[in-house]
């Protein structure tokens, strides 16, 4: 006696999709377009990397909620000292329904086990695009 068992199948594809699906959905459409629309033949392949496993494989799953995955990337990105993707990411932390006071204590907590250094330019940057969004 055989059993046959379904599986679904996720292709590459799939995931891709749902990582730019997830990616307009944080980051905003017109981000993700503008991104997209510079991609070179060299560049292309770390934008699909990106789009398929950073946000297709891991911002899709259920362990974490997008505003928790949101505040850690914000802690991240202080460590790590990116500028530019710390302020991309404040924009998507607030649309994940991160509040101004969330964000603050975020990079406070960073600021002790990163450095004050980092925590300081991580609010410099937060502040300058938070006001740009109207949210101070």
């Amino acid at each position: 006696m055989t059993t046959e068992t379904t599986r679904d199948v996720v292709t590459h594809a799939d995931t891709y999709e749902a990582g730019i699906g997830m990616r307009k959905a944080v980051l905003g459409a017109a981000h993700v377009e503008r991104s997209l629309a510079n991609v070179s033949d060299f560049s292309r392949p770390i934008q699909e990397l990106v789009t398929e496993y950073c946000w297709g494989a891991v911002w899709t799953r259920d362990g974490l909620e997008p505003k928790t995955r949101s505040l850690l990337n914000l802690a991240m990105l202080t460590a790590l000292n990116r500028p530019h993707e710390l302020a991309v990411h404040v924009r998507g932390a607030v649309t994940n329904g991160c509040t101004v006071s969330e964000i603050q204590e975020a990079l406070l907590q960073t600021a002790i086990y990163v450095g004050v250094p980092a925590a300081l330019e991580s609010f410099r940057i937060a502040e300058k695009t938070l006001d740009e969004l109207g949210a101070l």
